[in-house]
């Protein structure tokens, strides 16, 4: 039998990634040295912080089904399985976020570190988008895809402004 996981764990790990972004951008605004920077790590904050609150409203949306476990569980290892997942490629949460940033990056090097954690995200959930079947709230997890895609755009835009 496959492992298939639910909205419920998926939506929990996406709520704890925004968190962990949240940190990473409010250092980074903190030790910002080019004009301007520490407006828009501000910004990316709270857009991370607009996003947990997204993806906490869509986990208290999701229906009983959709909450259920896939499979025998009584340990919950699954949604452990998702956070140590999580933990190794998107904003370390072992780790506090914040201290990725030692204060001697340049603007350029952190936007290049967040689109990374961005594109690391996007490739978690895309992931994790197989491993939950459309009973169980797949739609979701596109949604959250969405979001993410949208932080690596805005991203890469702010990369462009910052090189001219």
């Amino acid at each position: 039998m496959a492992i298939q996981f639910n909205a419920d764990e998926i939506l929990g790990i996406a709520e704890g990634i925004e968190k962990n972004g949240q940190a990473f951008y409010r250092r980074a605004a903190e030790v910002a040295k080019e004009e301007g920077l520490e407006k828009l790590f501000l910004e990316l904050a709270d857009w991370e912080a607009g996003h947990e609150k997204l993806f906490a409203q869509m986990r208290a949306g999701i229906t009983d089904e959709e909450r259920s476990s896939t499979a025998f569980d009584p340990e919950g290892e699954s949604e452990l399985y998702l956070r140590a997942t999580a933990d190794a490629h998107v904003f370390v949460a072992n780790k506090d976020a914040a201290a990725l940033i030692k204060g001697k990056e340049s603007g350029e090097e952190i936007l290049r570190l967040a689109l990374d954690f961005e594109r690391d995200s996007i490739l978690f959930f895309l992931g994790m988008r197989d491993m939950v079947p459309a009973r169980l709230g797949a739609d979701k997890v596109d949604e959250i895809v969405k979001e993410e895609m949208r932080h690596v755009a805005y991203l890469t835009q702010q990369l462009g402004i910052l090189g001219k």
